[in-house]
């Protein structure tokens, strides 16, 4: 029997159908940018990930949404990590994986925790861009339904990235639960501030909300995301300085997720999750795929 080459994946999860979904492919050599791009579209998960040159220190990854490819994903890497823990090294409590993508090398550690993996990445440092004034943020706004009064008072959004960059916008908890995106042009507005995606904080509650550009699809846990997300509240002394947070993503697309994020001495990132496995088989598709 060959092994299996797809593997479905829950990440930032606290129990199986929870968190972010994720298909991982395995054994990708041979397959086409846009095989992978169709398979991806297939599985109607927010991503998908294909790992290729899989050896026992990790391996080569590519990462697609149903739109794109992306540099730098969070949750996919995480996923993947598992799933190398799982079919490369299952006799190992513990395992460090390098991950190779189109932004560079990321670093994970993996432990086993019963039938899930406790994964944690290194973001590195982030990139602190520039800050967006509440004037300039306004066309912003109303893209997302929103208004000036959504915003917290007396702090700037900021434009950070640890591999994609996101603008930060620090909102109260009512402005999360009613934002949604009401424009085609967003992604064309936010690349004027060097930014790829929106990233809505809600400050006092420490949660997350953020979409596809066109607002088609709700990000269920958003690993590269909490990483700006944490260094835009230690950066504005909104978190201690020594001090982990936990974010809350998920609720409004009824899949509550959890990510903590902790920094080392040198101020790199380290996100982490729970990873459940859901299931796993064989692609039956074979023609078409190179």
């Amino acid at each position: 029997m060959p092994e299996p080459n797809l593997f479905h994946v829950d990440v930032f999860a606290t129990a199986p159908l929870t968190g972010n979904g994720l298909a991982v492919f395995l054994n990708t050599e041979q397959w086409s940018t846009s095989a992978m791009q169709r398979l991806t579209q297939e599985m109607r998960q927010f991503e998908s990930i294909f790992l290729s040159a899989i050896g026992p220190a990790g391996a080569i990854a590519r990462v697609f949404t149903v739109e794109e490819e992306l540099p730098f994903a969070g949750h996919p890497i995480l996923g993947a990590a598992a799933v190398l823990h799982r079919t490369q090294a299952a006799a190992d409590e513990s395992r460090s994986w390098e991950l190779q993508l189109p932004y560079g090398k990321v670093d994970v550690r993996t432990h086993k925790a019963g039938a899930s993996h406790r994964c944690a990445m290194n973001q590195g440092r982030a990139v602190m861009g520039s800050t967006v004034s509440l004037a300039a943020l306004r066309p912003i706004l109303s893209r997302l339904g929103l208004q000036d009064v959504d915003v917290v008072a007396g702090i700037d959004a900021q434009v950070i990235s640890t591999g994609l960059p996101y603008l930060i916008v620090p909102v109260s908890g009512q402005a999360l639960a009613k934002a949604t995106i009401v424009a085609m042009d967003l992604e064309v507005r936010l690349q004027a501030f060097g930014a790829k995606f929106i990233l809505l904080l809600a400050v006092e509650a420490r949660e997350l909300r953020t979409w596809d550009n066109l607002g088609r699809v709700e990000d269920v846990a958003t690993g590269s995301a909490a990483g700006p997300a944490a260094a835009y509240l230690w950066n504005l002394a909104l978190a201690a300085p020594t001090d982990s947070i936990e974010f809350a993503q998920g609720r409004f697309a009824g899949r509550p997720s959890k990510i903590t994020v902790a920094r080392d001495a040198q101020q790199q990132l380290l996100v982490s999750g729970e990873v459940w496995p859901v299931s796993h088989g064989f692609l039956d598709v074979t023609e078409g795929l190179a």
